[in-house]
Parts: structure tokens; sequence; C-alpha cells
């Protein structure tokens, strides 16, 4: 298995994974919408680093990381810390989200 970037769109209950390279543009999210309980869509990025563990990164949730011994794993620990990340943010009045956009770079 070779080095490769994983994005997906993730609801709190379901995962579908797209390869891409680069997250594409998201709008912040209201903060009502987590005390409704409503599901959210959010890009990943899962990578498996040199040590063999692959980390999980949501990119509009900053410093919002985890990892894993699995690319499941790795997913299903980046939603719990997903969850937690957005409360914490909510709670201390802080923008839940960043923006994030799609770039084209000539290589």
């Amino acid at each position: 298995m070779g080095n490769s970037v994983t994005v997906a769109r993730l609801t709190l209950d379901q995962l579908v994974q797209v390869r891409i390279l680069v997250p594409q543009y998201m709008l912040p999210v209201n903060v009502s919408r987590i005390k409704e309980g409503k599901n959210m869509k959010f890009f990943i990025t899962i990578f498996r680093d040199e040590d063999g563990v692959f980390i999980a990164e949501c990119p509009s949730i900053p410093g919002c990381v985890s990892q894993g011994k699995t690319e499941q794993e790795a997913e299903s620990n980046i939603r719990e810390a997903i969850k937690e990340c957005l409360e914490v943010r909510a709670e201390k009045g802080m923008p839940l989200t960043v923006s994030t956009r799609q770039v084209e770079v000539h290589v």
C-alpha cells in the first residue's frame, strides 16, 4: 500500500470515501446545528505516516487530528474527534470551522 491521501465526505453516522488530492471549499457551519443534533458533512484527509500509522485530519477544523492502526480505525477516531472539537469550539464561542479551498498548482 503506497502513501496516498484519502478525502472523505463525512456525516456523523456515515462515511463515503472519495479519492482526490485536495479538500474542496466548504462554508462555515452555524453553532445552532450542533444544538439541534443534525448531521454535518466534513472533508477529512487520511495518510499513512513513516511508521505505518494512519493519520486523519479535518482541515476545516483547526487542530482536529486523530490516528489509527488501520484506515477504518482512523476514520472512526476522527469522527469522534470532530464531535469533540465542535463541542469545545461552540462552548468557547469560537467559529466552528474555517474555509478550505481547492487550489491548482502547476508542477
